[in-house]
């Protein structure tokens, strides 16, 4: 992520960002449907994340609840983290058999 205006930027480290996001997730977010966290609080490359989704109103996902796992690898945030489902769920985007995003 970079910061500033014209011709001058400034690069936020990985994990200002990574704990920016954390702090967020832990929070929650908005309503209160999506939360998120680490895996492991130890980990100091901040890499394994799960996270938790409740299934919006009026939408065939109402009511239920997902579980996702996240990987932020060394280029994040440059690069998306990858996802995969722990829940089964049926999106065009979501592998069926992995639950890969």
């Amino acid at each position: 992520m970079t910061l500033g205006s014209g011709g001058s930027s400034v690069v936020v480290p990985r994990n200002f960002r990574l704990l920016e996001e954390l702090e967020r997730g832990e929070k929650g977010i908005g309503d209160g449907t999506v939360s998120y966290g680490m895996d492991d609080g130890d980990d100091i490359y901040m890499r394994s994340w799960t996270g938790t989704v409740i299934g919006p109103h009026n939408s065939v996902h109402e009511g239920r609840i997902y579980q996702l796992k996240l990987f932020c690898d060394k280029d994040y945030p440059e690069k998306p983290p990858s996802v995969r489902f722990h829940s089964r769920i049926n999106m065009s985007c979501v592998n069926h058999e992995t639950g890969v995003v």
